[in-house]
């Protein structure tokens, strides 16, 4: 599977309450149930007027389905083509 990082804006993210923010992750976990094993949730990151979300998925296409089945937008989605961390700064290069 790819990994992607998608864009939501959601006007007000950083203010949504534990409780909202609890909903719409249940949201997403019930429709992701529903696809199937071809698209996971990794984590997602709020922010003022955005939430970032990393998943792992088959396609693109599959991300704009979870968007429209869950009812929350898709606005960017960026296919990841090389994952770094600091444990890079001290790998092998072969």
């Amino acid at each position: 599977m790819k990994t992607y990082l998608i864009e939501r804006d959601i006007p007000g993210a950083g203010n949504l309450t534990p409780a909202q923010l609890k909903a719409i992750s249940q949201k997403s976990c019930s429709v992701l149930k529903d696809m199937g094993p071809q698209i996971q949730w990794i984590q997602s990151y709020v922010t003022g007027d955005r939430i970032f979300c990393v998943y792992k998925a088959e396609n693109e296409e599959l991300i704009r389905e979870h968007a429209k089945k869950g009812g929350f937008p898709a606005n960017k989605i960026t296919k990841v083509d090389t994952e770094i961390s600091p444990a890079t700064a001290t790998a092998e290069v072969n």
